[in-house]
C-alpha cells in the first residue's frame, strides 16, 4: 500500500515525494483489534499535551493500578480518582478516563462497531467522550483503525512540516485542506511522511 501511496504522490505532489525518498522506515497501515480499543483510547487521554518522555512515565505508573497491567472497563470504574490523581496525571484527566470508561461500559460509546463506520461517524462517536477531541479521534483512525485517507487539520506537527517544506507561514485551515486534498486517497501516508521528516531534523 505504501508503494501505491508513494507513486500518487510522484504524480499528484513533487515536494511531498521528495520528502518521501528521504523518509526512514513507514510502516503500513495496520487495524488493531477491537479489544486493544479502550486501551489505546485511554494512553490517548492520559498522554495528552505532555512530553514524550512525561507520557511514556505518568502512563507506565497507570498501567500499575491494574492487574497484570490489563486495563478495563469495569476495574477502572472501581479506582478512586485519587488513586489515579496520584500517577501525575490531571483531575481533568481522571474524569475524562473515568466519563470514557462509563461511556463504554454502558454502551453509550460502541468501540466494537467502530471499524464498521465511516471515518466522519468514528469521530461523532468518539467525540461523545470528555476530553476526547478531533484530533484525538483523527490519531484514533490513522492508528488504532488503520484508515488511509485521514489527514489532520489541527495536528502541530503537520503544520509546521508543511510551514517548511512548502514555505507557507502560519497556513490557515482552509490553506492545509486545500494541499492535503491532492494526497488523497493516501493523507495518512502523507501525515506519516511529513511527521518522520521532523523526526529526521
Amino acid at each position: 500500500m505504501y508503494n501505491s501511496a508513494k507513486k500518487h504522490f510522484k504524480k499528484s505532489d513533487p515536494i511531498l515525494f521528495g520528502i518521501a525518498k528521504k523518509a526512514g522506515k513507514i510502516e503500513e497501515m495496520k487495524q488493531k483489534e477491537p479489544e486493544e480499543y479502550f486501551f489505546y483510547l485511554c494512553r490517548s487521554i492520559v498522554t495528552q499535551q505532555l512530553s514524550v518522555k512525561a507520557a511514556r512515565k505518568i502512563f507506565e505508573r497507570f498501567l500499575t493500578l491494574f492487574p497484570e497491567d490489563k486495563i478495563t472497563t469495569k476495574h477502572l470504574l472501581t479506582l478512586p480518582d485519587q488513586n489515579i490523581r496520584n500517577i501525575g496525571t490531571s483531575w481533568s484527566k481522571v474524569s475524562y478516563i473515568k466519563d470514557l470508561a462509563s461511556k463504554v461500559e454502558n454502551k453509550e460509546v460502541s468501540l466494537e462497531k467502530l471499524p464498521t463506520l465511516e471515518d466522519k461517524k468514528v469521530i461523532e462517536e468518539l467525540v461523545k467522550v470528555k476530553g476526547i477531541g478531533a484530533w484525538t479521534a483523527e490519531m484514533f483512525l490513522i492508528f488504532s483503525l488503520g484508515r488511509k485517507d485521514v489527514f489532520s487539520t489541527g495536528d502541530l506537527g503537520l503544520k509546521r512540516a508543511i510551514e517548511k517544506h512548502y514555505n507557507i507561514k502560519d497556513p490557515s485551515k482552509e490553506r492545509l485542506e486545500k494541499i492535503s486534498a491532492k494526497w488523497s486517497p493516501y493523507r495518512s501516508y502523507a501525515c506519516k511522511i511529513l511527521w518522520n521528516s521532523l523526526d529526521n531534523e
